[in-house]
């Protein structure tokens, strides 16, 4: 039922249970996700790839499978800046699809990587035919926006720790990764480019992190505790302390001084 591109191994079952469980798909009627699943694609490719590179016109909508990928953007300089990063569940790349121009953005597989590609022409389709699928859009486009929105803040605002904070809070937007696991396979490596740091800095930060009790360091990633407490620290409303001391928060504003009565 699915096909898939020249020289990738076919598609299994379980692509189709994956594309199923896809909140759009599950607003679809059933001739409706008969179609997607008829038209959608897989593809693997090997940890370090090019997924997909900026410039090239756009002719998919894209969902990851299985393995974890980052978007970025390089200068003509060569300097680059990592967007965030798409886990398993994650859709993107409607943007450039209704706009019709070409990627903006590379896609880089950061380990082995199965990747779902659904046509242009059945997009449209969707687009043209359900009312809900166009609400989808509507709000994964707005909690795409809020995100950048929020590390563009980041970058300019927040000190390192926070900013880490924020990537790893970030991977548990529900309107963006709606297959979201409290364990994150994700190294030190990884956690600097998701947050535009230092490996070593990035590897501070998350000692930090664990010190509070929201993470879990372990050998083959991370296990988040408190979501909400690493947006807490993204927020500046609570601050890593160095190991020995601590966490603070911030100090309040002082009030109006006392009237001094002069009789």
């Amino acid at each position: 039922m699915l096909s898939t591109i020249p020289d990738s191994p076919r598609g299994s079952r379980s692509t189709e249970a994956l594309v199923r469980q896809a909140p759009w798909a599950r607003r679809l009627t059933a001739d409706q996700l008969a179609v997607v699943l008829d038209a959608v694609e897989e593809r693997r490719f090997a940890a370090g790839a090019c997924v997909l590179r900026a410039g090239d016109v756009v002719e998919h909508w894209h969902s990851v499978l299985e393995g974890f990928a980052k978007m970025s953007v390089t200068s003509p300089q060569g300097r680059v800046s990592t967007l965030t990063g798409v886990c398993a569940g994650v859709w993107f790349g409607e943007g450039s699809l209704m706009k019709h121009e070409p990627r903006r953005y590379e896609v880089v597989a950061l380990r082995p990587l199965r990747l779902a590609l659904l046509p242009r022409r059945v997009f449209e389709w969707l687009r043209e035919t359900s009312i809900p699928f166009n609400h989808f859009l509507q709000e994964l486009l707005n909690a795409r926006l809020s995100l950048f929105i929020g590390t563009l803040s980041d970058d300019r605002l927040l000190d390192t720790d926070a900013r880490v904070a924020h990537s790893l809070a970030s991977l548990f937007h529900e309107d963006l990764y709606p297959q979201a696991n409290a364990h994150v396979r994700i190294d030190q490596s990884e956690v600097g480019l998701l947050a535009n740091v230092s490996r070593q800095r990035a590897n501070v930060a998350l000692h930090r992190l664990r010190e509070l009790g929201l993470i879990r360091l372990e050998r083959r990633g991370l296990t988040v505790l408190d979501v909400p407490g690493l947006r807490r620290v993204a927020s500046g409303e609570l601050t890593p302390s160095p190991p020995g001391e601590a966490p603070t928060a911030p100090a309040q504003a002082a009030g109006p001084a006392p009237q001094v009565q002069v009789n």
